[in-house]
């Protein structure tokens, strides 16, 4: 059997660490400070013991780097663990392990130490009837299990199905950019647990524990929370970092926080980044729907808002202005290509010469008619018109249309209600 113990460089990331590792191997455990991982079986699939340990140790760039060992077994592996953290030397067998190294054995030390017996090998040769009198039959048990003649028996880790991470503030955060440092954190574990469950990121939420419960006479809640959504799944945690630091800069606490807790509303399959084999395709810089979300979470929904085709025949209906954020995942109908450029907000009246509609002088018909019959289920009654592309002498290309008469009207009405650039 091959273990490698590992330990995280804090104890808020000792979750993270145990799901990046459960991509190497399912036989993942937290161990008394550690992580230990049974990797024997899952060398062969990764090129060999080297190979799988550059994977686990380098390819990690979300959390901080960790101090790990391996050996026969855990407790061997979190044994050589210890002694590296204290910068001893590795000893040339197991028995010569320090008996204050083996967690079963650290109540009893003093009263071994006393006896002579001061490493694994000494106790391992103590009559065993009278070490289980005297120390227990546990000390044995896991005696056994370090020298791998007695099964080990470990709770495994599994992955969550929905991240969810309180965390404790290292001091109360009076302002919401305080809370940024350690959303950087939170944001980093949640990087870890998309990429090894295969997921993208749509919508998450930070939530935090206000320390008071009455400010200036005022009873107040006791979390305040902020809700933050993508257009596209991602697991790009610059541009999570980037939107929740806009986000965060424009809230303001209620009071005092002590806990910032993170949390996964809505995911969805991760696909992969999508590139191209040809350098001229492969732009630097961000994609537009990560501008869009930046600027919308820097000014507000409201601010950037851009034009949004709808399923209409009228043109003075066919688009609504919605927030940027929400159009990029509204697939909008294509457009007409006879439409102009520019739409009148209101059509204008033509006055007419004789039969002939007149803007900056008579307009001249280019373009057969384009018939509009829609909204005969609205109050006001259908739309019944025949639009046609004309030339104004002072004007050029223009869009005009014949309202067909309806009930009461013995003539049409001309109107122009765009303009070609």
């Amino acid at each position: 059997m091959h273990w490698i113990a590992l330990l995280p460089a804090s104890e808020d990331e000792r979750a993270a660490w145990g799901w990046w590792a459960l991509q190497f191997t399912p036989r993942v455990a937290l161990l008394d400070e550690a992580i230990v991982l049974e990797v024997q079986a899952s060398q062969a699939l990764f090129g060999g013991r080297r190979s799988l340990s550059c994977r686990i140790f380098e390819s990690n760039t979300a959390l901080a780097p960790v101090k790990w060992a391996s050996g026969a077994t855990s407790l061997v592996a979190l044994a050589l663990l210890r002694l590296q953290l204290r910068g001893a030397a590795r000893p040339r067998a197991v028995g010569e392990l320090p008996l204050e190294l083996l967690t079963a054995a650290l109540p009893h030390v003093a009263v071994l130490e006393r006896t002579g017996c001061r490493n694994w090998g000494q106790l391992r040769a103590l009559p065993r009837a009278g070490v289980a009198r005297r120390f227990g039959a546990g000390l044995l048990d896991a005696l056994d299990a370090a020298f791998g003649e007695r099964p080990e028996g470990h709770a495994w880790l599994t992955l969550p199905t929905v991240f969810d991470m309180n965390l404790e503030l290292p001091a109360l955060a009076t302002s919401a950019p305080e809370l940024l440092w350690s959303a950087q954190r939170l944001l980093s574990q949640l990087q870890v647990w998309l990429a090894v469950r295969n997921q993208g990121v749509l919508a998450l939420e930070f939530e935090w524990t206000l320390d008071l419960r009455r400010h200036n006479g005022v009873q107040l809640p006791s979390h305040q929370q902020l809700v933050i959504r993508t257009a596209q799944a991602t697991q790009d945690l610059a541009h999570l970092r980037r939107l929740a630091s806009e986000q965060l800069h424009r809230t303001t606490l209620a009071a005092p926080a002590n806990h910032l807790r993170l949390r996964s509303l809505e995911t969805s399959p991760w696909a992969g980044a999508s590139t191209s084999l040809l350098p001229e395709d492969r732009r630097k810089g961000e994609k537009l729907h990560q501008l869009v979300e930046r600027l919308s979470a820097r000014l507000g929904e409201g601010s950037v808002v851009v034009p949004v085709a709808c399923e209409d025949h009228r043109p003075e209906r066919k688009q609504q202005w919605l927030p940027a954020r929400q159009a990029l995942a509204t697939a909008a109908p294509d457009a007409d290509a006879l439409y102009p450029a520019w739409l009148l907000p209101q059509p204008l009246r033509l006055q007419m010469q004789g039969d002939t509609p007149c803007h900056g002088g008579p307009l001249h018909r280019l373009a057969r008619l384009y018939r509009v019959e829609a909204a005969w289920w609205e109050a006001n009654g259908p739309a019944l018109r025949d639009y046609f592309i004309a030339r104004s002498p002072q004007h050029g290309l223009v869009w005009i249309y014949r309202e067909r008469p309806g009930p009461g009207q013995s003539q049409p009405r001309w109107f122009l209600q765009g303009l070609y650039a």
